[in-house]
Order: structure tokens, then sequence, then C-alpha cells
């Protein structure tokens, strides 16, 4: 059963493309390079995060590299308070393949031990800094540190953890370093592009969260083809970055960004929506890195009549919802916006290089769009057992090729995890595939869109829904600042009923009916949500993410719930408000739908 869709861009013609291209002309000697990097770049290659940043500081040693509040650094300062600290690492017996676990929010001071750590060949290990507790527990049996780092206030946090030997250095001392030489630490030149970089904790698809492996060959690639290609970055840019440093949106696609192009990075402890454009004005950021409800939260602020005067021309990241796409861009006057698709434990990227709408671009690796079964949520074989791809226009589950050019690095210490990420013998005797988990759309031309994670698109009354799509509807609607779809089990049916958590506008009452007609001309019948929700907000993680997990576990359930819920039982109606009478007629049975 292939997912199908309402949207009518499913896919993009010849005569956009070739126009595209030509509009593309100008930059494909950047393009032909680019591909030239990637095409070389091997695991046995050498090269690293930190010998890049050497190589920065030693070509252009007083550009600047860095900005944060009101400080700044070169290329040279930094790599030298970064030498400054590895020197102290090694003299605290970190080795090759140690992993050193960072606690710190965005700082100077998070990348300075990052670059430290890996320039003798350890792993940095990326935490949470809003984690407490069994999360950081288990974020950390996790990573298996044999050195925890973090910023003295969290002492009595780590204390609770003793089996992890910690290191609270004080501003004091982060300033000594600062201000002492040391050489380049030798082993730098000598690392390969296929060592570990980085671990990052990602929910992947099932289970608790894991730690995703980054390599310094994924790395460098992510900085290649986000910063030089995408982006076209150039000494005058500066990057801005509001997004948390723990995950691979800001590391590894901002920050290598910046580095492979020689550029400048600013960097802010956390996002704030109504100081954004400040921001933008205070470093003089010429580009940005950004995730969807990013693009959301800068939407919903009061809009201003300078709305579009900054010097911001190119934009990189993921999750920009088609809906909102043109009211961002026109809103705020950005010229290009290069979406792109990822994942942290995934082996292959794809940017929007083209500056097309509606999609997360091209990629040269091997990819396939496959039919997929919603209802058990496996790909659909064919007689030979082999695995049937999409035609243009049509959804499917994406997968991602297995190879020495595109190695699948994996989950940290999880053989069991890694083993279920991949599909073998999918087109022919012995082929490994990555599954992203991830539904999208074939546009054509190595174009995809993405349309859904697996398990969020529902099936109902036969007929199968995209939450994206529900969601791109419900927020349409006037005074809805954000809405979450998502399908719930209904007793005495099959499937899931949609269910929709929406957030309106401060004072702004909920109109059921205009809703309801609203809904009713934007979506077929099966689309419909049954359920909604009001919320006052939504939430998130610290990536700007809706937890839908919890929704889903609470459902239109009257006895966890205590915000507003509506039922859609007469059509005739509209929404109603669910009270405990219709809800125990529902779980009788004597209610159906």
């Amino acid at each position: 059963m292939t997912i199908t869709t309402t949207n009518n861009n499913n896919s993009f013609s010849f005569g956009t493309m070739a126009l595209t291209f030509v509009r593309f002309i100008p930059r494909l000697p950047r393009l032909a390079i680019t591909l030239v990097q990637l095409t070389w770049a091997k695991k046995q290659r050498r090269g690293s995060t930190g010998y890049y940043l050497q190589r920065a500081a030693y070509r252009h040693p007083q550009r600047l590299f860095l900005k944060h509040q009101d400080v700044s650094y070169t290329y040279a300062a930094f790599n030298q308070w970064v030498n400054a600290l590895a020197h102290q690492l090694q003299q605290q017996g970190i080795r090759h393949g140690d992993c050193v676990a960072l606690y710190y929010p965005n700082s100077p001071e998070l990348l300075a031990w990052a670059f430290a750590i890996n320039k003798i060949g350890a792993i940095a290990g990326l935490l949470n800094p809003k984690e407490q507790g069994d999360s950081l527990a288990h974020a950390l049996a996790v990573m298996q540190p044999k050195l925890v780092i973090a910023a003295p206030e969290q002492r009595q946090l780590f204390d609770e953890l003793r089996q992890y030997p910690s290191f609270f250095p004080s501003a004091e001392w982060l300033q000594q370093q600062r201000a002492r030489y040391h050489d380049n630490p030798s082993q730098t030149a000598r690392l390969r592009l296929g060592d570990t970089c980085f671990y990052m904790m990602t929910s992947g698809t099932t289970g608790r969260p894991k730690a995703a492996a980054m390599t310094h060959l994924r790395w460098y690639k992510a900085g290649i083809a986000f910063g030089r290609l995408a982006l076209t970055l150039k000494a005058r840019d500066t990057l801005y970055n509001c997004l948390p440093l723990h995950h691979n949106t800001a590391l590894s696609i901002g920050v290598s960004s910046a580095v492979l192009t020689q550029t400048c990075l600013a960097i802010a402890e956390r996002f704030s929506a109504s100081n954004f454009w400040q921001d933008i004005e205070h470093y003089r950021a010429t580009c940005f890195v950004y995730v969807g409800e990013v693009c959301r939260y800068l939407l919903q602020q009061p809009a201003r009549d300078d709305d579009a005067k900054h010097g911001v021309r190119a934009v990189v990241g993921n999750g920009l919802r088609p809906e909102l796409w043109d009211a961002f861009q026109q809103r705020f006057g950005i010229p290009r916006i290069c979406e792109l698709y990822g994942a942290s434990e995934g082996n292959v990227g794809f940017v929007n290089a083209f500056n097309l709408k509606g999609t997360v671009g091209f990629s040269p690796m091997t990819f396939a769009i496959v039919r997929f079964d919603n209802v058990n949520e496996t790909p659909e074989r064919d007689r030979k057992g082999r695995l049937q791809k999409v035609a243009k226009g049509e959804t499917g589950l994406l997968l991602t090729k297995v190879s020495a050019k595109a190695p699948f690095d994996g989950y940290t210490h999880n053989p069991k995890a890694n083993a279920e990420k991949l599909f073998h013998d999918v087109f022919k005797p012995g082929d490994c595939w990555f599954n992203t988990g991830d539904l999208v759309r074939h546009q054509g031309y190595r174009h995809i869109a993405f349309v859904d994670r697996v398990g969020d698109t529902f099936r109902w009354k036969s007929e199968n829904v995209a939450t994206t799509e529900v969601e791109a509807q419900a927020g349409r609607f006037h005074g809805v600042l954000a809405a979450v779809a998502y399908g719930v089990k209904v007793p005495h049916t099959e499937g899931r009923a949609g269910m929709v958590s929406l957030v309106l506008e401060h004072g702004r009452a909920f109109d059921a009916k205009a809703f309801y007609q609203h809904i009713r001309q934007a979506l077929p019948d099966y689309a419909q949500p049954l359920f909604i929700r009001l919320q006052s907000a939504h939430d998130i993680t610290s990536t700007f993410k809706i937890r839908k997990h919890q929704l889903k576990l609470e459902n239109f359930s009257i006895e966890h719930v205590t915000d507003p819920l509506y039922v859609l039982l007469d059509r005739q109606q509209g929404y109603q408000p669910l009270d405990r009478h219709i809800f125990s007629a529902i779980h009788q049975g004597t209610l159906r739908f």
C-alpha cells in the first residue's frame, strides 16, 4: 500500500528543473569542486575536526572564528586555547578512543573542549545540559565516558553519579589556559576521517535514547555540502546559530560549515523569538541555522515594519513545513532557504542546493524510496522477496545504501539497535541498506520531500492519514499558533482515529463550529480529526521538537487529560465538548465512529 497525499506539488516538472539549472550555471564550478571533495573523502583518509581547525588558524590566523555575546576569538587565538586544553586532557590520561562527556550550555567553552578532545583522538560525548536524574544517568551509561567535564555549579549534580570521574574547571582556570601556548598535538595530523569524533543522544525510531556515533568523515562532508555548496559561505559571512550544540544540526552542520569554509560562527546560548533579529543585527549575521519550529515561533511574533531589514542572505536547516515556507520567506525577505535532510545515525544527507520550494533537496549518494505497508509498518515485498520502488510523485520509505562511500556508523555500544536499522538483500543478494524510518515523496530529479515519520502516519477507515497534512490545515485556522496531529486507539474500532492538539493565541476563544467547517473543506472525511485537545503550550524537546509520545499515551482520556477536549460525533453539528457521559459511551461501544 503506497501512501498518497493531497498535496498538488508532488514532483518537479522538466520545465521547473530546466529553469533551475540555467539559474544554477554560475555555481556549477563550485558544485563540481564539492563533488570532487566529497568523492575524495573516505574513512582511511587523514583528517579530523581539530586538523581542519588548526589548518584554518594557519591560513587565516587573524580572521574571526567565533562570536558569543560581546566576546570574539580569532582562529589563531581559539586554536591556541584548544591546544592548551588538549594538553591538560593528555595530562589527565585521556587517550585515543576514550570518551569525554561534556555538560555545558552553548558557549565557547563547550566548543573549545570538544575540539580539544578531538585533537588527541578522543570522542566528545555531548550531553543535554537540561537532563538530570535517570535520563542523565542513562546517557552516561550509554556513552561510558572516562571523564565528565562540566561547569563548577554542576558539581553537586555529578557528585551523585560517583562512578564517573569529573572535572569542574573554573572560569579563572579556563582564562589561564587561554594565555598558555602549546603546539598543535602531534597526533592530530595523523587521525583518520573514519575515526569517531562525537557521541550524540538520539531517540532513533524505537526504544530508549541511544548514542549515535558521528565520525570526522561525516562532519567533514556536512561542512563541505552545507557550508560550501548550499550556503556558499565566504570570508565576509557570519553564520548565526542559536540551536543547542549537543544536537547535530548545530554541531555537525553549523560548526562544520564555518570551519570548513574558514568563516565566522556566532552562537547564542539559547533560542529567543523576541531577541532573534536583535541577535542577527548584533552579530551582523548573513546566514543562520534553523529547525522548523524556530521558523514557526518567529512567524508568531508580532509583525514589524523592519522584519525584512537585515543582512541575512541564506539559511540552512531542517523541518520547515510547506505551509510555512512562503510566509516565512516573504515576511522576512530571505532569498535562499537551504532545507536539508539527515539523521544523527544516518549515512546520507540531502540539501536544497538549487533553491527550490517545498523540498529537502537532492543527494548525490545512492538512495531508494520503496513501497510501504502502513498497517503492518513494514516495506512491501514482491513475489521474490525484493522491495519495490515507488514512482515519481508517490510516497514511500526512504532507504540509503550502506557502502564504503556512505558507511553506517551506528549507535554506540548497541549492536542490537544497529542490526534493526539495516535491511539486507533489498534489491539483490548481499546488498545492505539503512532504514531511515522516514516516509518521503519522490519528487523526481533525485529530489525528495519529507512526509512523515513511520508510526506518525496512521490508518483510518481503510485510508492512510499523514499527520503533516492534518497539521498544515489545522494550523491555517485563524488563531491557531501550533497544531500537532496524531492517531489514537478507539475502543471497538480498527485502526487509529485522528486527534489534534491545538495551541491558540492568548485570550482567543475556540470556535468549534468554525474550526470544523474549515477542516471539512480542507481535508477528506477520513483525515478529519475526530478528537481535539486545547493546550496552553506544547511540551517540546531541547531541539524544539514536540513530544508526541506523551500525547498519544494520554489520547482523549478524561481520566488523564485536564485540558478541554472535543469530539466529532455528528458531522452536521460539528465538534462538541467531550464529557464523561460521551467518554463512557465510546468505551462501552454504544457510540461508534
